[in-house]
């Protein structure tokens, strides 16, 4: 099993539990890289996300955080092939609705009609998430149609809340993974 690192706005930072997990934890992971972090383009992300898939032989789980939930969700509903894509484990997608978000500046990842994604995946959030709360998160998850776990208070789950490795994070993928592929060990995932 392959990982790919979906970060946010700006990419993860070295603090940041996705760059800890691909850095110590998981060494079958691949972070994409779009040429338009700060200034971010949703066809720019979803090439990257293609080029990250291109570039492995094995089946993917992809992890997301906050602007990489989008982009994964528009990933999935633009992808001509996703038979290599096992699931999608998604942390603190931000409320697109909400009167901070700077919809201008992220216009091509609006999501103003949330639709099933059509794959194994867990939308993890943050009760206390300055930009979501955990009744909009909820409403994200339902009209993705997968399943909302509550992370407690931790903020916006980023480098922000110091939650270094994350182990509740950590043992939320571990669980996810092992339910949608029972017939294999996951991969790197202990």
């Amino acid at each position: 099993m392959h990982y790919i690192i979906v970060p946010g706005w700006n990419g993860s930072d070295a603090d940041h539990w996705q760059s800890i997990w691909a850095a110590d934890w998981l060494p079958q992971a691949t972070r994409i890289e779009p040429a338009s972090w700060t200034d971010p383009d949703r066809g720019d992300w979803i090439r990257a996300i293609d080029r990250s898939l291109d570039a492995i032989d094995d089946e993917a789980v992809f992890v997301a955080h906050s602007l990489g939930c989008y982009a994964v969700k528009h990933w999935l509903a633009a992808a001509r092939d996703r038979s290599r894509v096992r699931g999608a484990f998604l942390v603190a997608p931000p409320d697109q609705r909400a009167e901070a978000y700077p919809a201008d500046r992220l216009a091509t990842f609006q999501d103003p009609q949330p639709t099933a994604l059509n794959i194994p995946a867990l939308l993890v959030a943050s009760e206390n998430d300055p930009y979501c709360s955990f009744d909009v998160a909820g409403r994200i998850a339902e009209g993705w149609q997968i399943p909302l776990i509550t992370a407690g208070e931790q903020g916006h789950i980023n480098s922000e809340s110091k939650l270094g490795d994350w182990p509740v994070g950590r043992s939320l993928l571990t669980g996810f993974v092992n339910s949608i592929t029972p017939d294999r060990e996951a991969d790197g995932v202990r």
